[in-house]
């Protein structure tokens, strides 16, 4: 009996961490061939980054040893394999997964203790493998690997997808994971692959050669139940395009949605949508909501540069269409985000900043997540004529993994390639993206200056862009609230674009890695009093640079119903009431015109938490996606209507 080790090491998410799917689906794959069944012993998959070292131990007389590879867990593979190898020469070491590169030529040189390299989808290949383990070990027939003598033709892609056996339904997951006492599971789960498009920054279309396949409903339906009776709270959908096949998607999501229900799991499902969302998926995204399954559903721009869109031959639909999608979701009442990607060959700083103005300036887009540019292994933006043509600059950047535990990057760091300049940008410019990008999110998205920005844009006809251009002088200039974040960002972006990573920890939000763009906005909100404050003194700032005449009473008041809006961490009541001086909610909702009348407006509190840390992952973590951060003004309540709720929220007895 063969023994046989396997890792795929991932990171730990608050308690959650991932089930090893993609071993697993090996592992199912070959133990449907009886003699493979017989002839070797599947150990527990590795996992723990922090054990690595036991890990090692563990193999000293492993026969083989299975190794997947992404981005998130390259480096500490690396180091596994290499130790293993010292202590047991004679252990077969493969590599498989979307980090191993296609172009290989000098792989070997460089990691001599990997034996066999796998490209593609690995379930044939390793079964077709451990066949000729058993026989000669003669590998030279055998499609789709690599090795240090020679490099064979590929493995046709897998048509009957339904021939594979799901890990799920056969406990294959539970046989390779050691159980630890309150840690949740979380599934990858596929009900199809390959994609349709060839965006040059993504591996997922070139990965797949873009033609689709897909599983049948009764085995997605047997997944879905095997899900909810393992109690998986979290489940990480890895299509490319979920809802891609409406009427199929549209019936998993009421089974999600019937199973969720009745058993209380799953808890939630992060689908990554149709890459060409349009209203034909809302079906599909209110079956998941109504179970509470969803958060908010992507409309994935990644730029508004029709240059950049070409080079990175990205289709979008036109602003104004998708403009119209996103408020199309908003009235069915789900949430929507938006991605852009700074650093894409073709954009310049000018037209990214003209990619926020034309964000910022429209109400109905969801939240915005701006991402840097990843130039990963098998993308085409890695190809050498593609890099040469648009002299793309490469910097290898310690990889940041937003919420994962701060004691997960205590041993070896990873790293992934992301761009940081081109033939129309350098890294002055990108780090000028950046510094904009953290400003549109924190303080636009987010609703720290939303309607203030809103106010100045209509009535002086003042640019968005132009504001937080104010702004940066004025953080530059005055010491403030506002100017120690700023000197904290300034100073992650020339740590970030230097190579030393983007990892950022506050010990008062609790151990785990923020994106800078939410720690600066919880941090911010934590005082509504000091923010009040600090908010109006730089709009004095502001009307005194600019030389314009808002009387005081107006930008007092302002102030007082922007900070109103958010769920800053110090207000604690159930019903947030204010009294004002103007009439904001009919003049930013519906073009009203603004009139000095006295108004209430309240609201019942969105979140509620006593406790710092839990107020942080609730808003930022959990609730970034479906704007838990902040109200909208379109359902404010006014005047005579609070006394009604607070009889209708008063305790008995109280």
């Amino acid at each position: 009996m063969y023994k046989v080790n396997s890792c795929e090491f991932n990171y730990v998410y608050n308690d959650r961490v991932f089930l090893p799917y993609s071993i697993a689906t090996l592992v199912s794959h070959v133990k449907t061939n009886s003699n493979l069944s017989q002839n070797f012993n599947f150990e527990k998959t590795f996992i723990s980054r922090s054990k690595v070292d036991e890990y090692v131990q563990r193999c000293t007389d492993t026969d083989i040893l299975l190794c997947s590879c992404y981005v998130w867990n390259w480096e500490i593979t690396l180091h596994l394999a290499k130790e293993v190898k010292k202590i047991n020469p004679k252990c077969l070491i493969i590599f498989g997964g979307p980090q191993v590169p296609n172009h290989s030529e000098k792989f070997f040189d460089k990691y001599p203790f990997v034996d066999i390299i796998v490209h593609g989808e690995g379930e044939y290949i390793i079964e077709n493998i451990l066949k000729e383990y058993l026989e000669n070990k003669n590998f030279i027939e055998v499609k789709g690997i690599e090795t240090k003598e020679f490099r064979n033709e590929a493995e046709p892609r897998i048509n009957d997808l339904d021939g594979l056996p799901s890990p799920y339904l056969n406990n294959t997951v539970w046989d390779l994971v050691e159980k630890v006492e309150g840690v949740h599971w979380i599934a990858s789960w596929e009900t199809n692959r390959g994609c349709p498009y060839q965006c040059t920054f993504c591996d997922w279309g070139s990965a797949t050669n873009t033609r689709m396949r897909k599983w049948t409903e009764e085995t997605l339906f047997k997944e879905i139940e095997w899900f909810a009776d393992n109690k998986i709270p979290y489940i990480d959908c890895c299509d490319a395009n979920f809802g891609i096949y409406q009427e199929r998607d549209f019936k998993l999501a009421r089974k999600l949605k019937e199973e969720s229900l009745k058993k209380g799991f799953p808890e939630r499902i992060r689908p990554a949508w149709a890459k060409f969302s349009s209203e034909k998926i809302i079906p599909i995204a209110k079956e998941l909501q109504s179970a509470n399954l969803l958060r908010a559903v992507t409309l994935a721009v990644q730029s508004l540069d029709e240059t950049t869109l070409e080079i990175i031959k990205r289709q979008n639909i036109k602003f104004d269409k998708f403009s119209e999608l996103t408020e199309t979701f908003r009235n069915e009442g789900i949430p929507t985000y938006t991605e852009i990607i700074m650093g894409m060959p073709g954009e310049t700083l000018e037209s990214f900043k003209n990619g926020l103005e034309i964000l910022a300036g429209d109400t109905k887009v969801g939240s915005i997540y701006v991402y840097n540019c990843g130039v990963f292994p098998n993308a085409p933006m890695n190809e050498p004529v593609y890099v040469d043509l648009h002299k793309i600059k490469k910097l290898r950047s310690p990889i940041f993994l937003g919420h994962s535990a701060i004691h997960d990057n205590e041993q070896i760091p990873e790293y992934e390639d992301i761009a940081i300049g081109a033939v129309s940008f350098d890294l002055d410019d990108i780090k000028e993206m950046y510094l904009y990008s953290w400003l549109i999110q924190s303080f636009h998205s987010f609703g720290i200056f939303e309607y203030i920005t809103i106010f100045y844009n209509q009535v002086y006809g003042l640019t968005f862009m132009k504001i937080y251009e104010e702004f940066l002088e004025y953080c530059r200039k005055t010491k403030s609230l506002f100017s120690e974040e700023y000197e904290i960002v300034v100073n992650y972006i020339s740590k970030g674009y230097s190579g030393k990573g983007w990892n950022h920890q506050d010990d008062r939000l609790g151990d785990i890695f923020w994106p800078i763009e939410e720690a600066s906005w919880l941090r911010l909100t934590m005082n509504r009093s000091r923010l009040k404050k600090e908010t109006l003194s730089f709009l004095n700032y502001l009307e005194k640079n600019l030389k314009l005449n808002t009387k005081l009473e107006k930008l007092e008041d302002l102030t007082k119903f922007q900070t109103f809006l958010l769920t800053c961490e110090d207000d604690k009541r159930e019903i947030k009431s204010e009294n004002f001086e103007f009439n904001w909610k009919e003049y930013f909702m519906n073009s009203k015109e603004l009139k000095n009348i006295q108004i209430n407006y309240f609201y019942e509190s969105i979140l509620q938490e006593k406790n710092i840390v839990d107020w942080a992952y609730k808003t930022m973590w959990y609730g970034r996606s479906s704007k838990k951060y902040k109200f909208h003004p379109e359902n404010l309540k006014e005047n005579a209507n609070i006394v009604k709720l607070k009889q209708i929220t008063v305790k008995p007895n109280s």
